[in-house]
């Protein structure tokens, strides 16, 4: 049994179980791609210490007694920081730890071992800040995020956490040029974005109120922003395990060893953890209105920074404006919404470009590919919003789609990307800025997809080429 599949199989059922069970524990997109790095890199820590190959994470970690299993560490490590992360799951994580299948050889010197670079891997990680607001106050601004008038009660997700936590292993703390500024002088790259938003992100019951000459979406642009969804639902989780689901099969795919799914899954969850941070840093530096708002608010004379009144508002402004929405999945009754923070740059596509492009260096596509692979050719996926059990917000079951890639990862970057833009949560340029045909321009730093690359690479580059590292460096090199 391959230790890094089931105990990566494990900690996806954590992340789906702490969206379902009300415990609060690394929920939301930032704790629970902090939560995956931690275990990885404590399996793969575990792995480096017993097998002496590869290079370690963190430097200074004691040698294991000689004959420890590479098995046993691997599943302590796991069930040891799962357990301190998830604390309300623990038995479940004791019962998964005595079905591991582990021999006896080395069992108490590789268990032992495992422990002890959990407890390090943990207190690496103890002044990481929370996700909670902490007084957090909106700005009044125009253009500034505020909640979704939809759900005004929502709160703000990790204002402080993206600025005050240390990264995991990328060697800058990447930015990104800023956003398209709210304009009502077209054809600028603002108001394209929000007459796209505003046509293809629509809620179903007001398509009726757009221009009858719009190009409204299409049922494979809702299929597509559901699917890529994984919205902190209940029953689903966030982002991040939808990814880590994405390069399981193609680790299966390939027939990985070992060794290497720990380094693979310890490089996806990193370059996640990473993006969650530089991705909510620039979120709130950037603090872009969603869609929600900004449409709503589009003529200068809406919101409360308006001063200047007007008997016939901006034709794009529209009042009763809202979204198709994240799909609040098996939760009945519970209306779709806007995420509670700002719209740019897009988590989902920096979660996405970060986690599949350092996947696609892994399998040999080089460093500033920006081009379609055939990586996952042969292989078809099924999100679990379209499975065939899970449910919509009315209760009715979705069907199961089977859907493949055929431009391979890259075509799964550029659509989970532009995905946001189908349920209306997002401007294109949350997740990257566009040609005159409405291509992606990665040319332009703008947006989640090339602050994604930008992670995979650093990390993907600092893992493999160690005589390139600056020693001053943030983050160990492994």
């Amino acid at each position: 049994m391959d230790q890094i599949l089931y105990w990566n199989d494990v900690s996806l059922e954590a992340n789906r179980v702490s969206h379902t069970n009300g415990k609060g524990e690394q929920t939301g997109p930032t704790l629970s791609s902090r939560a995956l790095a931690i275990v990885h890199l404590a399996m793969y820590d575990a792995f480096v210490g017993v097998s002496k190959k590869l290079t370690p994470y963190l430097p200074g970690l004691p040698a294991p007694v000689a004959g420890a299993s590479v098995d046993a560490a691997i599943a302590a490590a796991a069930h040891a920081t799962l357990s301190k992360l998830f604390p309300s799951q623990k038995p479940f994580f004791d019962l998964k730890h005595a079905q591991a299948g582990l021999l006896a050889t080395g069992l108490k010197e590789g268990h032992e071992f495992g422990v002890r670079v959990a407890q390090e891997m943990l207190d690496d990680r103890k002044d990481d800040p929370g996700s909670g607001d902490d007084g957090y106050a909106a700005s009044m601004a125009r253009g500034a995020h505020r909640p979704d008038p939809d759900n005004p009660d929502q709160g703000f997700h990790a204002p402080f956490y993206g600025a005050r936590s240390k990264l995991f292993a990328a060697r800058k703390r990447h930015g990104l040029a800023k956003p398209p500024q709210p304009s009502i002088a077209p054809p600028d790259a603002y108001t394209k974005a929000l007459e796209e938003v505003r046509r293809k992100g629509i809620a179903p019951e007001l398509m009726g109120t757009l221009p009858t000459s719009s190009s409204r979406r299409t049922v494979d642009e809702t299929l597509i922003g559901v699917y890529w969804a994984y919205d902190g639902a209940v029953g689903l989780g966030t982002p991040p395990r939808l990814y880590n689901q994405i390069v399981r099969k193609l680790a299966e795919k390939n027939s990985n060893t070992l060794e290497a799914n720990a380094r693979l899954f310890a490089l996806v969850n990193t370059a996640m953890a990473d993006a969650g941070i530089l991705s909510w840093d620039q979120k709130y530096i950037h603090d872009l209105w969603r869609p929600v708002v900004g449409i709503r608010e589009h003529d200068p004379s809406m919101g409360p920074a308006a001063g200047k009144g007007v008997s016939n508002i901006d034709d794009e402004s529209q009042p009763d404006w809202l979204p198709l929405g994240a799909p609040s999945s098996n939760s009945t009754g519970k209306k779709n919404a806007t995420p509670p923070f700002p719209a740019y740059p897009s988590g989902h596509a920096t979660f996405g470009a970060a986690a599949l492009h350092v996947t696609r260096l892994f399998y040999g596509v080089a460093v500033g590919d920006r081009k379609k692979d055939t990586l996952v050719d042969g292989l078809v996926f099924v999100s679990d919003e379209h499975n065939g059990v899970n449910k919509d917000n009315k209760g009715t079951v979705r069907p199961r789609h089977v859907r493949d890639f055929n431009d391979g990862l890259w075509q799964m970057i550029v659509e989970n990307g532009r995905s946001r833009v189908d349920l209306g949560v997002h401007w294109v340029f949350d997740a990257f800025a566009v040609d005159s045909t409405g291509k992606p321009d990665l040319s332009e730093n703008v947006g989640g997809v090339p602050l994604g690359l930008t992670i995979a690479e650093d990390i993907f580059d600092k893992g493999t080429n160690k005589k390139t590292v600056n020693k001053s460096s943030v983050g160990p090199t492994f």
